[in-house]
C-alpha cells in the first residue's frame, strides 16, 4: 500500500493539470454547457451501449440528446457524427452532425480532425453517385445546397411573372373595353340628322309545273355521346414509416436498389422534412 500510494500521486497530478489546463481555455458557458451534458442520463447511456458494441442502441440514445438539448449538445453531435460514418455508412448524415459540431465548438482541440472526417465522409458520399470523375463529384456533392437556392429563387421568379402577365392582362382588358366606349361614342350620330331605311321589294317566285315536288329532308339524328374514357389511373404511391436508423441512402437501396436516388425520396417529402437527415422515427415517407 506504501508504494502504490506514490505511484497514484504521479499519475493523479499530470491528469488534473491537464483536465485544468483544457477547462481554462473554455469559456465558463463552454464548460458548463459540457458538464451538463455529458451528465445527461441518455448520454451516459449511449457511452455504455458504445463500451457493449451495441451501436444501432447508442446512435438512438446520443440522438435523445440532441432532441432534447437542441444547440447544447456538441458532444453528442460528434458521437452520432462518428457512428454514421464508420459504423452504419451514412456519410451524408455524418457530414451534417460533424458540422454542427464545428458549428457549436469551432476552437475546439479536435476541429482539425473533425475537418479532416468531413473530407473523408464527402469522399464516400461521391462514390455513390452515378459514374463520373471524382472531381465532378465532388462539385456537385458542394453544389447541392446552391441547386436547392436557385430552385427556390426560380420559383419565386415564376410566382413575380405570373403576378405581371396578370396586370399587364388587366390593363389590356381595361383599355380595351375604353377604345370600345369610345368607338360607340363616335358612331352615334349627330342631333338633326335622320336616316331612314327602306325595305327591299320581296318577289316571291314559283316552281314550274312539271317539276316534281322535293322529298323532305332527312331527319337529324343528333350523334349519341359516346362515354367518355376513364381515366389512367394514377401510379400507386408506396408509403414507409421511418424506423430508428434509417436514412435516405438506406431507403434508396431498399426500394430502388441504387443509393443514389435518395433525392427523390427527399423531393417527394419536402412538406414532412427539413433537411436532407430530418428522418424522425414514426413518419410516414411517400416512396415515389
Amino acid at each position: 500500500m506504501p508504494r502504490f500510494a506514490p505511484n497514484f500521486r504521479r499519475l493523479l497530478f499530470p491528469l488534473l493539470g491537464t483536465l485544468a489546463l483544457w477547462l481554462a481555455g473554455c469559456p465558463d458557458s463552454d464548460r458548463l454547457s459540457y458538464a451538463n451534458e455529458v451528465d445527461e442520463p441518455y448520454y451516459r447511456e449511449g457511452q455504455s451501449l458504445l463500451k457493449t458494441g451495441r451501436k444501432q442502441e447508442a446512435l438512438n440514445a446520443f440522438l435523445k440528446v440532441i432532441e432534447k438539448r437542441g444547440e447544447e449538445a456538441p458532444e453528442s453531435h460528434l458521437e452520432v457524427g462518428l457512428l454514421y460514418l464508420q459504423h452504419i455508412n451514412d456519410p451524408l448524415s455524418a457530414i451534417y452532425h460533424f458540422k454542427k459540431y464545428l458549428a457549436l465548438r469551432p476552437n475546439s482541440p479536435q476541429a482539425p480532425l473533425i475537418r479532416q472526417r468531413i473530407d473523408a465522409a464527402t469522399r464516400d458520399f461521391a462514390r455513390t453517385l452515378p459514374a463520373q470523375p471524382l472531381e465532378s463529384q465532388l462539385q456537385r456533392v458542394d453544389l447541392v445546397a446552391t441547386l436547392d437556392r436557385l430552385k427556390q429563387e426560380n420559383e419565386s421568379l415564376k410566382r413575380e411573372l405570373a403576378d405581371l402577365k396578370a396586370g399587364r392582362n388587366s390593363a389590356a382588358v381595361f383599355n380595351a373595353e375604353t377604345a370600345g366606349t369610345t368607338a360607340n361614342t363616335d358612331a352615334t350620330p349627330a342631333p338633326g340628322l335622320s336616316f331612314s331605311v327602306v325595305p327591299a321589294p320581296t318577289v316571291r317566285t314559283q316552281p314550274p309545273a312539271n317539276q316534281p315536288p322535293r322529298p323532305p329532308a332527312p331527319a337529324r339524328v343528333a350523334p349519341v355521346n359516346a362515354a367518355p374514357a376513364p381515366a389512367p389511373a394514377r401510379p400507386s404511391v408506396r408509403k414507409h414509416v421511418v424506423q430508428p436508423g434509417d436514412t435516405l441512402l438506406k431507403l434508396a437501396q431498399q426500394y430502388y436498389n441504387n443509393r443514389a436516388r435518395w433525392r427523390d425520396i427527399y423531393s417527394a417529402n419536402r412538406n414532412v422534412m427539413k433537411s436532407e437527415t430530418d428522418l424522425k422515427v414514426g413518419t410516414e415517407l411517400k416512396i415515389p
